[in-house]
């Protein structure tokens, strides 16, 4: 399966080679070519780098992997992405990253699926740190978990067998708007990973 990666900064690297490493043809979605190209050759097998329209339009699934700032733009840029899965991986943090700009009564999943209407976005691994990707999708040999919010059934299911087939343990939780828990989630993480000064090496779960 080919999927695009939109974004080469550190949590679009960090994708792309996770999903690589699984066997994935990626193509990574960038505004610098020349640069991201360079960048490529050091993440894995079967990784390639293209405009974000040409990534895009050569593929069914694509992961969002931009600030939320830079969101709107990077959408823009895709073209038309009717039918398309988006996997949206941001998060709307204040420039401190210690807050959320979104929340209660919509999410930036939500606010993404308004820009593109004709496509089904589905919120996934946003509560997982960049640095878990490349490093792989286990803590102490368990799976990380990769929590998945969307409406479309067989989108969301999608996503949970990609989730699946990079080695993390995917849980669907229901219907997009519950991206308003997930994005306060990945907020915590990270005052917990930067704030407390535990690192990258966390993720969320729950025992049961």
């Amino acid at each position: 399966m080919r999927i695009a990666v939109i974004g080469s900064g550190n949590v679009g690297s960090g994708l792309a080679t996770v999903l690589s490493k699984a066997g994935f043809e990626v193509i990574i979605g960038a505004r610098d070519v020349a640069k991201t190209t360079d960048i490529a050759k050091g993440l894995g097998p079967n990784i390639s780098v293209a405009t974000v329209k040409e990534a895009a339009d050569k593929v069914r699934i694509l992961f969002l992997a931009v600030p939320y700032a830079e969101a709107a733009s990077a959408l823009v840029q895709a073209g038309d992405l009717k039918d398309k899965v988006i996997v949206d991986v941001t998060n709307p943090l204040r420039p401190d990253s210690m807050g959320l700009t979104l929340g209660h009564t919509t999410s930036a999943a939500e606010e993404i699926q308004k820009r593109v209407p004709g496509a089904r976005v589905v919120k996934a691994f946003n509560t997982v740190f960049a640095q878990i990707y490349t490093a792989g999708p286990r803590i102490h040999g368990t799976a990380v978990p990769v929590f998945i919010a969307g409406d479309d059934e067989a989108a969301t299911r999608e996503v949970d067998r990609i989730a699946a087939a990079a080695g993390f343990a995917p849980i669907i939780v229901g219907a997009l708007e519950l991206a308003r828990y997930l994005e306060p989630l990945a907020g915590l993480n990270i005052v917990l990973g930067y704030g407390r000064g535990w690192g990258t090496a966390i993720a969320p779960m729950w025992l049961k």
